[in-house]
Formats: C-alpha cells, structure tokens, sequence
C-alpha cells in the first residue's frame, strides 16, 4: 500500500488548486429569461437614452415655469387647460403661454412644457388649473438621457447577472446577451459498494450520495454538473472512465482516493498527467487528491459523504468559481456563540458542521460517513491546526452553506 504523500496544509492546497484552474474563454448567447447568475462577456452599449424621451416625474399639469412665477397660496396663477396626456401616450399638443397640459407620471413631455407642478400644489376649476406654488424649469421633470446616454457603456465584461442588471439590459430591448460558457465539471463516482437510485441494493451496497450533493455544489456556484456513470474500481475500466470524463473542463472524483483504492486511482493520474498532491492536514478530507491532465484539474475527494461534501464546499467551490469568472471568496461569515466546547485537531485544519439557534452554533458530532451531518447544518466552523479547545460560549465565525 502507498502511503500519504507529504500532507499539505489547507491554505497550500486551496492555492495549488487555484492555480492550476483557469478561466472559461469561450462565450454563449443566452436569452435574457435566463441570465441571472451568469457572466458578461463583452462590454455593452446603450443603443438608446433612458428616459428616451423627458417626462413627468409625477402627476400635475405641464407648464411654462415662466407662467407659474409668484405664484402662492393667496395668489394663484390662473391656467386654461389645453389636454391631458398619459403615459404611453403620443403627445400632438403644443403648451403655450397661459396654457396648462394635465400629466401623468411617466408621460411624455408636451413641446413647449419645461416644468411641472405637482397635483397637490394645483386646483382644478373647470377648464381652469389654479397653481399655488412656482415652479423652476426643469422642476419635477426625468429628462432625456438621465439615467443612461446612448453610446454608454452600461454593463462591463464580467458583470454578473442580477435582478437590477437584467433591468438595465431589458431597458434597451435586448433579447439576449452573449456570456461565458458555464464550465463543465465532470462527476465521477467510482467503486462497487455504490449504486445508482433508482436500482435495487445488492448486499454490502449503498445509494451514490456524493454524484448529487457534488453537482448541488457546481451548479450553484456557476457551474454545469456533468454527471458520469459509476466507474468500477478495475484498472482498465476506471482509466477509460477518466480518458471520458476528461472530455470536460474538471473532473471530480468521488472515491478511490482512500487506503485500498488509492494506489490504484494515484497510479492512473500518475500516469496519466501528474499529482500535485495527495493527503491534506484537514478534517473532514485527508485523503484528498490533485491533479493536472493534459492542462484539466481532477480533484480526486473522499467517498465519504460529509468529508466529500464539506471538501466541496471548501476546496471545489472556489475552484468552479474561478473557472466560471466568479468571485472566488463567496461565502460570507456570520458570528454566533459557540453553543458548547469543541476539541480542535492539533495539527490538522477543521470543518466542523454546526447549526445556528438563536445565535448560537451548536457544533454537530457525528463521524464522516453520516450524510445528516451537512443536512442538518447551517454552515461550518473554520478550526486552524494550532487550536487545542474553543470554549463554550466563545464567538465564532460560521461560514454558511448557503450566504
């Protein structure tokens, strides 16, 4: 058996998997019903100004500012009311002086008009419109081109896609929008002692847990899952599974990568591209594995399901982030008080599952194989490898699965 090569620290790990991941440069036109999330891939220009035309900021009557000056609550300015317009109405009207055009918010400017005055500082006489309070030009008016100019860049390459960045294309009329590809990562489950759902157990069996939390992983953090069939734990087969799997971006290889079917998947990656390390100082998730194939990344993550999990979480995740022209930092901390005492792994990093109550963290005890560990939890805590005990009621910093 082939033992652990030198374990690395976690921080070490993390960069030598960042570096050897790089950004997809290929790109994709996509409707605009499903760009959120996803990443600009070129600078756009407004081919319009918005508001493209000046218009009432809010109901009143468009006026001559001139007409309206030294007007007060004991001196009205009389107007005769010519027409009223609306919004998505074509204005034909023309406001002249005495004249007054009744509008609603968002309607379109009457030539002629450079002010409105508001309803409330209005009375309306028949065909008559009292104005109580003078207006300067330009008052109560979204003029042409205030909020973006036509020519502008209004989106720069590598912006991504929210809710208010959807808007500033929708407001051009565009359609679509050309992004980065997701990146491909392929999800490769391997060994005998698993099976797909949906086929009856054999003995000694369990259910493939790791293909579908995995892909949870990658997909929320802007990749496209590739999901590739159970690989038997036999030289040949499990080499030919690679080679496949190999035809995306990543490969992530659940599994073999512990004692008895380690050598095995070692030898393979070795042989075909090169190890860059095997054995890390964490817990959960000391045998993991790291290579380059042919200029693709394989992370090679334990088969058990928290240990797999979390590494995704801390190791995968940034990786598929950075592929996907993300900001590799995206989980945020929340403080909490740690609701009991935690032994720390002097000498190894830990991810420790806890669940948040009430602002406290309680800290979830249960062995790498238990998959209700990471469902029942909230986030991890972040232990380093110099700590001997956190004491309870200490604050810590829960990193959340999903924040």
């Amino acid at each position: 058996m082939k033992p652990f090569g030198r374990l690395l620290d976690f921080d070490n790990a993390l960069a030598i998997v960042l570096n050897a991941v790089v950004p997809v440069d290929t790109s994709e036109s996509v409707p605009i019903k499903n760009l959120f999330g996803r990443v600009l891939a070129e600078d756009l220009r407004a081919i319009m100004s918005i508001p493209p035309f000046s218009r009432a900021a809010m109901d009143g009557y468009a006026v001559i500012a001139e007409d309206t000056f030294g007007a007060g609550r004991r001196s009205p300015k009389s107007l005769r009311v010519v027409d009223q317009i609306f919004a998505g109405d074509a204005p034909f009207v023309t406001t002249e002086k005495g004249k007054a055009v009744q509008i609603a918010t968002g309607a379109p400017m009457p030539a002629g008009a450079d002010a409105v005055v508001m309803v409330e500082e209005t009375e309306r006489v028949d065909e008559q419109v009292n104005i109580y309070k003078a207006v300067y030009p330009g008052a109560n008016i979204g003029q042409a081109g205030e909020d973006i100019k036509q020519g502008e860049i209004i989106l720069k390459q590598g912006t991504q896609f929210d809710a208010g960045k959807i808007g500033v294309l929708a407001s051009q009329g565009f359609s679509e929008a050309s992004v980065f590809r997701k990146p491909r990562v392929a999800i490769m489950p391997t060994g005998e002692e698993i099976a797909p759902a949906g086929q009856a157990l054999k003995p000694g069996q369990i259910y493939d847990i790791n293909s579908h939390t995995l892909a949870a992983v990658v997909g929320s953090n802007g990749g496209e899952p590739v999901k590739m069939p159970i690989a038997e734990d036999k030289p040949l087969k499990l080499r030919t599974a690679i080679e496949k799997a190999l035809e995306n971006d990543m490969v992530v290889i659940s599994g073999g990568s512990s004692v008895g079917e380690r050598d095995l998947m070692f030898s393979i990656l070795e042989d075909l591209g090169k190890v860059l390390f095997h054995g890390i100082q964490v817990k959960p998730g000391k045998p993991t594995m790291f290579a380059v194939i042919d200029g693709k990344p394989v992370l090679g993550m334990p088969g058990y399901p928290t240990s797999c999990l979390i590494n995704g979480h801390v190791l995968l995740a940034p990786a598929v982030r950075k592929m996907a022209r993300l900001p590799v930092e995206a989980k945020r901390p929340a403080e909490a008080m740690l609701a009991q005492s935690v032994p720390g792994s002097v000498g190894r990093r830990q991810f420790l599952p806890v669940k948040l109550v009430a602002g406290q963290a309680w800290p979830l005890f249960k062995e790498s194989g238990a998959i209700t560990a990471t469902a029942e939890a909230d986030g991890y805590l972040d232990i380093p490898a110099n700590i001997d005990i956190l004491e309870k009621g200490e604050t810590v910093r829960v990193f959340l699965f999903n924040g």
